[in-house]
This record gives structure tokens, sequence and C-alpha cells, in this order.
């Protein structure tokens, strides 16, 4: 009979194990002789001349002593390891290898899987991917995400946590490595070293674009951004669209949205324009506020948000309406329509403020135009800057800037940027008793545009 396929055992026919003188029945005989060629046949030749005809079964073994082993180094070798699944060991020890990678493209939401261990998922647009629980997936699940198409929100389950926080933004154009350590979610902290990086302090103070203008279809009450970045210490933010903001409603997130820190807009007012980036997504927005510093800013409605920079300014008219405007390189302002400031203001020998249409609550470099008219023959007038104190107008003291008259009651004229004073105002002053004139033209803010 052959050997047992179960066991391998080989049991020999009855009537083949004779006695001396015993005669020999050939018919057992037969059958041995049969089933020891049958059992050579069957066996695996050790020069390997022949191949299996049937699966081989090796032993379960074990990491250190495994079921199929080498002469040389019988620890090293495959061995079956709990719950059916296979092991390789080497010099006793288990040796891991990696699962196949596996690629994808995702259009939309996705919650991801157990059986997603160390893929690879290309999101082609902005989407939220949900992590199921931390014990379901395991430990040392593993996961990369690229997001090539829009931002991508990484949302692990319930309280559940990413490095730490509820949920990771990968931006667009990135992509990060995720770990599951079977209670949590790590990554490789490339996104953190992204935004590290945009935060570094060592960077600059600037503001790159993000240029102010009337928006084209509702010019008195909304306010466009160009695209742009901005930065301040830390703090760095950039917008690659055109954003809107409008001065008629408190803030609320996003273009077209209302963008005052708090009340209602009014007339002949100064709002200054400051650079927000929102914690969560670190995306782009604008809050307009009269503070002249960020210390000032009703933050109420900006919870959630780092105030980066103030990146402009915009005056409204005596209706109301942003005054119509141009902005040119390095922090320019022109007026659409130049105003009309003085009209035949009284000027003397005594110094005095005048008050301009121009931002309040800062210095900024106001451009004016100006003419004068005064009986007396060879007067002059000079308007200066506050800050350089009370001056004396004339020839043989601190000069003029238009002048001087060569006849009685004519007129001079005359142009100069001059710096104000955080309450919109210039310095005038005359050789003799006059009148004048003058024109804003508009104004320089700095805000850190080097072009």
């Amino acid at each position: 009979m052959p050997r047992n396929p179960s066991t391998g055992v080989y049991s020999k026919p009855a009537g083949t194990t004779p006695a001396v003188g015993q005669v020999i029945d050939p018919a057992p005989w037969n059958t041995l002789t049969t089933d020891l060629g049958n059992e050579i046949t069957n066996s695996l030749p050790r020069d390997g001349s022949a191949p299996m005809t049937a699966p081989l079964k090796a032993a379960s073994g074990t990491v250190s002593a495994p079921g199929v082993g080498f002469a040389s180094n019988p620890q090293t070798g495959l061995y079956l390891k709990g719950g059916g699944l296979f092991g390789f060991t080497q010099n006793g020890v288990d040796v891991a290898f990696e699962k196949a990678s596996v690629y994808a493209a995702k259009s939309g939401d996705y919650t991801v899987l157990a059986s997603d261990d160390n893929a690879v998922h290309r999101f082609t647009a902005a989407a939220t991917l949900t992590l199921s629980a931390a014990a379901t997936l395991g430990a040392n699940w593993h996961y990369c995400v690229i997001a090539d198409g829009g931002d991508v929100t990484i949302d692990p389950t319930g309280s559940e946590t990413i490095d730490g926080a509820a949920t990771l933004v990968l931006k667009n154009g990135y992509s990060v490595n995720i770990i599951c350590s079977g209670a949590a979610f790590l990554t490789d902290k490339l996104a953190a070293r992204i935004q590290g990086k945009a935060d570094s302090s060592a960077v600059g103070d600037f503001v790159v674009g993000l240029i102010l203008s009337n928006n084209s279809s509702n010019p008195n009450t909304h306010i466009d951004f160009t695209s742009g970045s901005a930065r301040s210490g830390p703090s760095f933010v950039s917008s690659a669209a055109l954003f809107t903001k409008r001065v008629s409603g408190t803030f609320a997130a996003g273009t077209g949205a209302g963008g005052l820190d708090a009340g209602a807009v009014t007339a002949n007012a100064t709002y200054f324009a400051y650079a927000l980036r929102k914690d969560a997504d670190l995306s782009f927005d604008v809050v307009l506020s009269t503070s002249a510093t960020i210390g000032g800013i009703t933050t109420t409605l900006l919870t959630g948000y780092t105030i980066v920079k103030c990146i402009g300014v915009v005056l409204t008219d005596g209706s109301s309406n942003i005054r119509p405007f141009v902005m040119y390189p390095r922090d320019e302002y022109t007026f659409v329509t130049p105003v009309k400031d003085a009209v035949s203001v009284a000027v003397s020998t005594v110094s005095a403020l005048l008050a301009l249409t121009v931002p309040n609550g800062v210095k900024v470099k106001s451009k004016l135009r100006f003419e004068f008219t005064s009986g007396a023959m060879t007067n002059s007038v000079l308007i200066s800057d506050p800050a350089q104190g009370v001056l004396v107008a004339g020839l043989g003291n601190d000069g003029a800037n238009a002048g001087a008259i060569q006849a009685a009651s004519n007129f001079a004229v005359g142009s100069q940027d001059i710096w104000t004073n955080t309450s919109k105002q210039v310095r005038q002053v005359a050789g003799a008793a006059g009148n004048i004139w003058v024109w804003t033209d508009g104004f320089y803010f700095p805000c850190g545009r080097y072009t």
C-alpha cells in the first residue's frame, strides 16, 4: 500500500515480512516492489532534475526554527505565522516586507479603509479625506496623499487627532505621508515644515501685489485686491486670485463679503485694509478698520484668524462712498478727481495747520498743488511738514514753495509732496497776508510694497 497522504507515513503490505525457510508469496512482494517504485518516482530528486507535480507542504515552523530553512543556516527561511500569515526569518529574527503600493486618483471626498494600507491617492479637486478609526486601520497602517487640484482637509474620526490636531489641511500642490499608531495619526511633518518655512521671521516684512482698486461693478462700496502676498514678522499669507471686500457690511469670510471689523460705513472716513490668515487652512481674507494699528482692530468677528499686516487704505467721501482712486507702485494713491482742500483760505505770517483729504491716524506724504495770491508784491507762501515746527516764509527765512508775486493780486503756483501729521494736516504760512487754494492729488501710504 502507498504512503498515507495525510501523514506521509509508508506502511508496507502484509505478508512481506518473511521468516527463515518460508515460501515467499509473490503477490504481496510484487505489491511491495510496485509501491517502492512509485514512491521513488514520486520523491523529489536532490539534484533538482525534476520539479514537484503538486504543492510542497512544509512544517509550520517558528521564527527561530523555520519550516523551510537552509543546511548552512537553519534559522533563516520561511515559517507560518499565527492567523495563517506567511513569515520570513533571518538568523532567527522576523523580517517584514512592504505591501505593494497601489495608486488611485480621487476627485471628491473619500474615507480611507484598512485595505488602503500603503496606497498613494492623488486628489484632483478640493476634498475632505476622512480617516477611519485608528483601531480599525491598525498600528503601522500608512498612506500617502497628494493634493493636485485643491486643498485636502484630512479629518480623523471622532476625537482622534493627526499630529495632535483635529484636522490637517494639505495645501494644493503638496503631499503628506500618514502613519497610524493604532490610537492616533502622525505625519512626516512635511505640511508643518512648509508652514514653518512660510512663517520664518527671518524672511522680512513686505507686501507683494495685493493692489487695491475700486470694484468695476460696485465702485462705491466694493474694493478689489489683486493676487499677491503679505508678511509681517512670523506671519505670512498669500492670495492666488482677485479678492473683493465691501465697506457696506461687517466682516464675513470670503470674497465679496462684508469687510468692516465693526459698525457701519461712515462719511469722510479712513478704512485701513489688513490681510488676514485663517488659522484652520491658511487661506487669505481682508478686514477693514478705522484703526491705524493692529492693536486697535475690533476682533469680535475675527475668531480663528491671524491679522498679518496692513496692506492699504481706502477713504470715503461725504456720501459714505469709496472715493475713486488709482493705486500705483510703491504704495502711491492718486484720486481720480483731485480734492480741493483749500479755497481762498486766508494765510498770513502766523503759521497755521491745514487739514487735507488723506488717511487719518497715520503720517502720509500728500501730493499737493497750490495757488497763492496776495495784495503784497514779492510775497510767497510756504506749506510744510508739521514735524518741522513753525517756519517763517520768505527769501531771508525758511523759503517758500509758491511765489513770488510780482504784481499785486496776481497768482503764483507751486506743487510738492509733503508729509502730514497723524491728524491729516500740513502747515501753511506766508510772508504777508494772502489767500491760498490747495488741491490734493493723492498720497503715499507706505505698507511695504517695494515695486
